[in-house]
């Protein structure tokens, strides 16, 4: 019995022992899973919600996060492991309190609009494996705590604002395999303790300030395979360990300060290089041959050196010769050196090549013929020479081919007839040549040739072919100076309506100026026909991604005048000391390969007064091997009409936009909108119209730019236009029509709609995402309900200061019209809505009313039109 009480005792203990067990596993888990919801909601807390909540799963009701959007939670749904919010252009803050995800293995914040540090409590991870907060807006130092995350492999934070040096501290992470540091303001010298991380595989420390020399022990990352030191100011000697370091595939030293010659044997000491960019340094001594015996390189980029010499035999041998750039494209560019010697004839094995640029050398000898092989080649540059001999007929195998610069040579012989071939050409440079015979009248026939062509200063005889007039409404600048052209002016130069510039100087035509000529708008203005074409051949050249860095300081924060949703925009100046405004796609962006070809589409159907001029495109790769979009656009000295509205802009002597200078501004734009909907062949959709993608030049011209998001539309059978679209929301809040909220595609109306919330917002002085427009009242029904009685309420202040510099009644009269005009303009249904043709119209009749000479009298403004 007594062993029976014991026994039962004994029991009764464990039985206890194991429900207090329980209770406290299942006390611990549901704290857990509670700590961690709450963690997760204080990051909710911090992110700011707009027009779409892309966290509207996470519920502070809901039991556990496990289903919430980008959380992962361990199988048993006891902890959160993983957090993928990327993509979601989220904006805010990251909360301190992610430092209680304790089980927390993967971060993944990338590709939003986050600001704000970088919390120091995020080193509590201690089981982080990977922690990507890159292409956001971070700023402030990085956190030397972080080197607690002691299981961490990935730490990317690129393209952020985070300043300071590299942590001592980042040695300690012993498993970490990629760092990525580029795009960022970091400072100071290379962090000597990165050397001891001898698991890295990738090192990208691109895109900052750092300094001083590259380290020799840097060789003791012996599993290093892709190393990017681009755009920071080292300088010195590359250390001979770099060469030896054999696990090296992409080895980028571009855009810094550094000198010496380059290894004969690299291509022998690095034999699993794939890419190879050394370009705007100072090196010195000739291109290594080596580098043509490694048949599978992809890259090989030395521009903008000291190096001399001959181009080393062996291109033949380079099958795989690429440059990635959304897709493949096969890209050989070693412009900017003193490079000398002959084309090989072996160029013609690269089949795969799309440019082929060695402009501004040395070269020597004839063009091979066998470039005539190159069947995807599209950009030929060989300008600036010594080449002489003919031009081969084989060019005109070139079927693809859209610029081709051969001038600035010694070549001989007629313009091949097989030039007709060149379909797909949109310029065409021979001039500054010894070429003899007639001008083909098949070139002139060709489709695409709209923007540039260069023949003059050579030696081509015989008239100037009737043929000229197919450029009908295509081509921009045709430059025939300094030849020997005789007979008349053809009439049909006149039905070139988009030519900008003519120059048939010093040539031996004969007759009258052709009548027709009065016919070409872009001409008109001008004091004179051009006689000059250097100027202008710059604005459709062939640029290339270094030439936009020495451009834009190396696309330098000081440089930078704005971001938008697609990218970033810098001011640059040329080498021929053109300024111009430089839009960088943000190619990570979703959408973003689709507006670069939107707006590159667009304008090129395109050519007014009131459009920004797009002067050349760069689509290549950066100096870390990712694919680069750029737009070059002509540069704004007054910046964007945004600015004007909100005073943040005002002339010398302080003062703002007058009553005048805000009509000018809106029939600007008018005239803008007006051509692409009424007057182009097919009508475009800007589909963007807000202050912000208005910019005004040094005489107050406004001008609309950024065309990412425009469609051109293409009539059917019937009478309305049609266009093939996603039904995802096109615009900007606050001037996006309601119809597109409905999944209506894009329309003519819907611009009228954006122009006329623009215009009320041009008048008023009050965004339509103005804090006071709440609760149901909006910038239009404001506007509405004081019309026309209480229209004083409701304008800028600054109108009512005019003095009298025009009669008060007149202006107020045209005011209420102007306000009248944006509301029916923003008409709910598009059916009620106005044409741009009417709005500008009506807008030119207010004006001419408010400046006649009895009623204007001391306006600072004048006419522009």
């Amino acid at each position: 019995m007594a062993l029976e009480s014991i026994l039962m005792l004994h029991f009764a203990i464990l039985l206890l022992c194991f429900c207090t067990g329980i209770f406290h596993v299942a006390e611990s888990t549901a704290l857990s899973i509670v700590s961690d919801k709450e963690a997760l909601m204080s990051l909710k807390s911090q992110i700011n919600m707009e027009m779409s909540n892309p966290l509207s799963t996470w519920d502070q009701d809901s039991s556990s996060p496990c289903n919430w959007t980008g959380v992962v939670c361990n199988r048993n749904g006891q902890r959160v492991i993983g957090l993928d919010l990327s993509g979601l252009r989220l904006s805010g803050s990251i909360s301190p309190y992610l430092g209680n995800l304790s089980f927390l293995r993967s971060l993944q914040m990338q590709n939003n609009q986050l600001t704000g540090n970088l919390p120091e409590q995020l080193g509590n991870l201690f089981r982080l494996r990977s922690l990507n907060v890159s292409f956001n807006s971070l700023t402030g130092a990085i956190p030397s705590n972080i080197s607690q995350c002691k299981e961490l492999r990935v730490l990317d934070l690129m393209q952020n604002r985070m300043t300071g040096g590299i942590p001592e501290e980042i040695g300690q992470l012993k498993e970490l395999q990629v760092l990525n540091l580029a795009r960022n303001q970091l400072f100071g010298p290379f962090s000597s303790s990165l050397v001891n991380i001898s698991t890295l595989t990738n090192l990208n420390l691109g895109t900052n300030s750092l300094d001083g020399p590259i380290p020799s022990d840097l060789s003791h990352l012996r599993n290093l395979k892709y190393l990017d030191l681009t755009i920071n100011n080292f300088t010195g000697t590359v250390p001979a360990s770099i060469y030896n370091m054999s696990s090296l595939v992409y080895l980028a030293l571009a855009s810094n300060d550094l000198w010496g010659d380059l290894p004969s044997n690299v291509g022998v000491t690095l034999p699993n290089l794939l890419g190879f960019n050394f370009c705007i340094n100072k090196f010195t001594g000739t291109i290594p041959g080596s580098l043509h015996n490694l048949t599978r390189i992809r890259i090989i980029r030395m521009a903008h050196n000291l190096l001399h010499g001959s181009v080393p035999p062996g291109l033949g041998n380079l099958p795989d010769l690429e440059m990635y750039n959304i897709g493949y494209n096969r890209i050989f560019y070693m412009g900017g050196n003193r490079v000398y010697g002959s084309i090989p004839p072996s160029v013609g094995q690269l089949r795969g090549l799309e440019l082929l640029d060695m402009s501004n050398e040395a070269i020597y000898g004839e063009i091979p013929p066998e470039i005539g092989q190159l069947e995807e080649l599209q950009v030929l540059g060989l300008a600036g020479n010594l080449l002489s001999g003919k031009i081969p007929n084989s060019l005109g195998n070139l079927q693809k081919l859209n610029k081709i610069d051969l001038s600035k040579n010694e070549l001989l012989g007629s313009i091949p007839a097989t030039f007709k071939n060149f379909q797909n050409l949109l310029s065409m440079d021979l001039s500054n040549n010894k070429l003899n015979g007639s001008i083909p009248p098949e070139i002139l026939h060709l489709p695409s040739l709209s923007a540039f062509l260069n023949l003059s200063r050579n030696c081509l005889t015989g008239p100037l072919p009737e043929e000229v007039g197919f450029l009908e409404g295509s081509l921009e600048h045709l430059l025939l100076a300094r030849n020997m052209l005789s007979g008349h002016i053809p009439d049909t130069l006149g039905d070139i309506r988009g030519l900008g510039t003519l120059d048939l100087s010093l040539n031996q035509l004969n007759g009258t100026i052709p009548f027709d000529l009065k016919n070409l708008q872009a001409l008109q203005g001008k004091a004179k026909v051009e006689t000059t074409s250097e100027s202008l051949k710059h604005r459709h050249r062939m640029i290339a991604y270094n030439e936009l860095c020495l451009a834009t300081n190396n696309f330098s924060k000081e440089n930078l005048v704005g971001i938008g949703s697609f990218g970033s925009v810098y001011k640059g100046q040329l080498t021929e000391g053109t300024a111009v405004a430089v839009k960088v796609i943000n190619t990570e962006a979703t959408g973003s390969w689709k507006s670069f070809t939107a707006e590159c589409a667009a304008l090129r159907h395109v050519r007014h007064r009131n459009l920004v001029k797009l002067i050349t495109t760069c689509s290549s790769i950066d100096f870390k091997n990712s694919g680069f979009l750029a737009l070059v656009y002509e540069f704004m000295s007054n910046g964007n009409l945004e600015d004007w509205i909100t005073g943040k802009r005002r002339t010398s002597d302080g003062e703002g936009l007058n009553v005048v200078d805000r009509l000018n501004v809106a029939i600007d734009i008018a005239c803008a909108i007006n051509y692409l909907h009424h007057e182009c062949e097919a009508p475009i959709v800007h589909c963007d119209l807000k202050p912000s993608n208005i910019l005004l030049d040094s005489d107050m011209t406004a001008k609309v730019g950024d065309f990412g998001l425009a469609r051109l539309l293409i009539n059917n059978s019937g009478d309305q236009p049609s266009i093939s679209c996603t039904h995802t929301l096109k615009g900007s809040i606050g001037y996006i029509p309601p119809e597109y909220g409905f999944g209506e595609k894009p329309s003519t109306a819907g611009d009228v709609y954006s122009f006329g919330i623009l215009l009320l917002e041009l008048f008023t002085g009050r965004s339509p995402r103005h804090a006071s427009f709440t609760e149901g009242l909006s910038l239009k029904k404001w506007v509405d309900i004081n019309s026309p009685t209480n229209i004083e309420e409701v304008l800028y202040p600054e109108l009512h200061e005019e003095g009298d510099s025009i009669d008060q009644e007149i202006q107020g009269d045209c005011l209420i019209k102007v306000m009248g005009i944006g509301l029916s303009c923003a008409a709910d249904s598009p059916d009620n809505r106005i044409t741009m043709r009417v709005v500008l119209h009506r807008l030119k009749a207010i004006r001419d009313a408010l400046l006649k000479p009895d009623r204007h009298k001391n306006s600072k403004s004048l006419m522009h039109h």
